[in-house]
């Protein structure tokens, strides 16, 4: 059989598949199922500083094809993300991917101080949210230059936790955005996050479904924009990346891996294929990779011909 085994950042995976941020990761013993069910590793649900409630309900609506989801970033607060890390650590059967988030750069750095003192394996930087102290309220993943800020000012305090930034897809040239996070000092990349926002209407009330009335687009119609999102990014920086996006099957995560992904990031897989999705893809992985004479899965990364 294939060996699935990959390197990312100096940290050792089971195989390249990874629960995505926002998903299932609240709690210690939710990361654990995730392990047991075929994950190679667990990506927390992005922490903020303080508690932070979200959007109220109805937050998500799905399709065949699509899902919706306006949940707002809920979060129970750091304090929290300590207790539930410390009980993970206490029999960690797979590496932990940290995701944080904020709202200016003092939060980030206040938050990113505190996980560089923890049993965390990775720092995942989601700066997908808006900045609230730029005049429009830009996320810091849509403006270069606040991107390479929030990069340097995590760098400067993650110590030696390797920061890994997760990118939008809702720009104009994403390249431009990775590029200003790698000369900021990012080790590698996360992407993508949801595609929008956008809306569905309820026909027979005339209203948005969603309570917050749009959401990010995620889940199998938005695959290919992150296979070649994830393709040029990886050109254009050389950077490891976790690749995420409508990934479903073994062959969605083959095609992120040829793009350029180590790892390669699912969540709406969950709702489409259930909680042992994990391991359903690393298997259609090895199958493939025994089929077509591949001996160590990491041989495909970056092979695409373009």
């Amino acid at each position: 059989m294939a060996n699935l085994k990959v390197k990312y950042l100096g940290t050792a995976f089971a195989n390249p598949t990874v629960l995505a941020s926002g998903v299932t990761g609240v709690t210690a013993s939710t990361w654990k199922s995730v392990v047991r069910s075929g994950a190679g590793g667990i990506t927390t649900k992005s922490i903020w500083l303080n508690e932070h409630k979200g959007h109220p309900n109805p937050t998500i609506i799905t399709t065949e094809h699509w899902m919706m989801n306006a949940v707002g970033l809920p979060d129970a607060g750091l304090n929290k993300a300590v207790e539930e890390i410390a009980e993970y650590e206490k029999d960690k059967p797979a590496p932990l991917i940290a995701s944080i988030v904020g709202g200016n750069e003092e939060e980030f750095i206040k938050i990113a101080e505190k996980m560089a003192t923890l049993p965390i394996d990775i720092l995942e930087i989601n700066i997908s949210c808006p900045n609230v102290e730029d005049e429009f309220g830009l996320p810091f993943a849509c403006v270069a230059t606040d991107a390479k800020r929030i990069t340097q000012a995590v760098k400067k305090v993650a110590g030696n936790k390797p920061v890994v930034i997760k990118l939008s897809p809702n720009v104009t040239r994403i390249t431009e955005i990775a590029e200003a996070c790698a000369q900021g000092g990012a080790d590698g990349f996360c992407l993508i996050n949801t595609l929008g926002p956008g809306l569905y209407i309820n026909l027979e009330l005339r209203m948005p479904v969603l309570a917050n009335k749009v959401g990010g687009i995620s889940g199998p119609a938005i695959k290919p924009l992150a296979v070649k999102m994830v393709h040029d990014v990886y050109k254009a920086t050389g950077l490891p990346i976790i690749g995420t996006g409508g990934v479903t099957t073994g062959k969605d995560a083959l095609e992120m891996m040829m793009a350029g992904a180590t790892l390669v990031g699912m969540g709406s897989a969950v709702y489409y294929r259930g909680i042992d999705v994990f391991r359903k893809v690393a298997n259609e992985i090895s199958e493939w990779c025994d089929k077509n004479g591949v001996k160590n899965v990491e041989e495909i990364i970056g092979t695409v011909k373009m």
